[in-house]
């Protein structure tokens, strides 16, 4: 496994996206436990999606303008969903301190979040064979893919840290943590809408 591999994949992981907006809310709103429970969750939707671009059905979805449409719309529907029940207070990621949700629902939203994302299998489709030889075979592959859901995690969990060691001046702020509320409510929004742009 190459540096130049490990540089590039620390490099994606590290920009700020779905996974990150849900691990940062989820530490914020009940502390660094729950952000390593969210960002469980989306490192094994990470893992489903190697999965399905090792299976092939990478190609399929980018064949499939409906299958790949459907999917899309129902990942952006998810988003929007959340930005609502975030800028409200009422969804399950709050930004004010709320009560430990269980961990299945951590876990299950975080799944949900990169699930509904079908350029995730096709990302893996087009950036792995970058590191590939002609020679290699769907080990080389699948240990590729491993390593990339394993700084996934190492950079959510960094990300989760940091919004943990300043949860505690955030929250005793109410002005900071409407406002924050507000951006995560945003974020979701935006990603939900660069989903929807985006074709197959």
């Amino acid at each position: 496994m190459s540096v130049e591999f490990l540089l590039t994949a620390f490099v994606v992981c590290l920009a700020p996206g779905i996974g990150v907006v849900y691990t940062l809310s989820s530490t914020l709103g009940q502390g660094f436990r729950a952000g390593v429970w969210a960002a469980l969750g989306c490192t094994l939707a990470t893992l489903v999606h190697l999965g399905v671009a090792m299976a092939g059905l990478a190609a399929v979805l980018h064949t499939s303008a409906l299958l790949f449409q459907g999917i899309k719309y129902a990942g952006v529907a998810y988003l929007l969903w959340m930005a609502w029940g975030t800028l409200k207070g009422t969804g399950g990621v709050q930004v004010q301190a709320a009560e430990a949700q269980p961990v299945a629902r951590l876990v299950g939203r975080g799944i949900m979040v990169n699930l509904l994302n079908p350029k995730l299998p096709m990302f893996f489709i087009a950036f792995l064979p970058q590191f590939m030889t002609p020679g290699d075979g769907s080990a080389v592959m699948a240990g590729l893919g491993a390593a990339f859901a394993a700084m996934t995690f190492a950079v959510f969990l960094g990300y989760a840290a940091l919004a943990a060691s300043g949860r505690q001046a955030v929250l005793s702020r109410p002005t900071v943590v409407a406002w924050m509320r507000r951006a995560f409510a945003a974020s979701f929004a935006a990603l939900g809408l660069r989903l929807a742009l985006e074709r197959a």
